[in-house]
């Protein structure tokens, strides 16, 4: 079984289009990892698995979303988990922010020769981003506790749409997270990541879903 076969298995919709995409990711990932680290090295011969797979389990989660749903990756390094959620969900439109300009440089090549047309890109701090989103994404970026004080502004208020979940803060976070929820001050969920992907990789890992 090709290491992507593992991406189909969970995701068995995706057309023609998106499995090419997909099976390209790690090419690209392995080219421009060699250039700019922004996979661990030990990581990359995992990819599918421990960053692709991981990084759809937002998608598992979330489910179908509406059209122009609208979607902000926080501190998405080399675009993950951005990158393969713009491929899961054509019809949304992705925006990437991250403050290291070289992973970002990453991110938007990775995504030009994937001929992703659905996500927007920008070099800076999440203070400089304004606009608000359906949701907002996030791979271990920070603390919980954090991280939803200065991602509150970018949550729409208003459900405008027929998706499952209303908007929010849906973020994949390791371990004991029990401070970190007692320290946010919004109604926060947690699950267990092998809800959505019962791999026994993702035994400690956790998905968080904060609703504002």
């Amino acid at each position: 079984m090709a290491d992507h076969d593992i991406i189909f298995r969970y995701f068995p919709d995706m057309d023609s289009r998106q499995r090419g995409q997909i099976e390209a990711l790690d090419a690209l990932y392995r080219e421009w990892n060699a250039r700019i680290n922004v996979v661990s090295r030990r990581d990359i011969d995992n990819l599918y698995s421990a960053h692709i797979l991981h990084s759809l389990a937002i998608a598992a989660f979330l489910g179908k979303l509406d059209d122009d749903t609208t979607i902000l990756d926080m501190g998405t390094g080399g675009g993950l988990p951005g990158i393969p959620l713009a491929i899961a969900y054509p019809q949304c439109r992705f925006h990437l922010i991250d403050r290291i300009g070289k992973k970002i440089r990453v991110a938007t090549e990775i995504a030009g020769a994937l001929g992703l047309t659905n996500v927007t890109f920008q070099h800076g701090d999440i203070g400089e981003c304004r606009e608000r989103y359906d949701y907002v994404v996030s791979r271990a970026v920070m603390a919980l506790d954090a991280l939803v004080p200065l991602i509150s502004k970018n949550v729409a208020r208003a459900q405008r749409k027929t998706n499952r979940y209303a908007p929010g803060l849906v973020c994949l976070k390791g371990g004991d997270l029990d401070a970190e929820i007692a320290g946010t001050k919004r109604p926060v969920i947690e699950y267990d990541l092998r809800e959505f992907i019962p791999e026994s990789c993702f035994e400690t890992k956790k998905l968080v879903y904060v609703p504002f």
